[in-house]
């Protein structure tokens, strides 16, 4: 596991564990003829925070004061702020969640953290989606 405080521009391939401290509206858009959703977060460690953007699935899932980890993720920079997002091949796990999630969040939770995307598509769309507009 690295520190958030050690994360660089254009790093990959990062596994990192932190709490949402923040959670930003979902937005909702079509690109490339599909719905796609993206949130906007902040992950916080001991060592410090950064933005983390969740797409789809993770952001609806992904809730303020969730502990998670990120593996194979990704930092870009975007408007001169670090970025960290778990990218087209990365994964997010929820560790815990936050004591407001309700009974139907955890289990929603449970079973969207062993679901991994196959849709490639999909994981490319939302990567050349990320490099344009965020």
């Amino acid at each position: 596991m690295i520190k958030i405080s050690e994360l660089k521009t254009g790093q990959g391939n990062i596994d990192v564990k932190g709490v949402v401290k923040e959670m930003g509206e979902e937005r909702t858009f079509n690109k490339y003829g599909r719905q796609l959703s993206v949130t906007n977060a902040v992950l916080e460690d001991e060592s410090g925070s950064i933005k983390l953007t969740l797409w789809n699935d993770d952001a609806r899932r992904i809730k303020q004061g969730d502990e998670i980890e990120i593996t194979n993720g990704y930092v870009n920079e975007f408007q001169g702020e670090k970025q960290l997002t778990s990218g087209k091949f990365g994964k997010i796990k929820k560790i815990s969640e936050s004591d407001s999630n309700s009974d139907e969040d955890a289990v929603q939770g449970s079973e969207a953290v062993s679901k991994e995307s196959s849709d490639e598509d999909e994981s490319a769309d939302e990567e050349k989606i990320e490099e344009e507009e965020f």
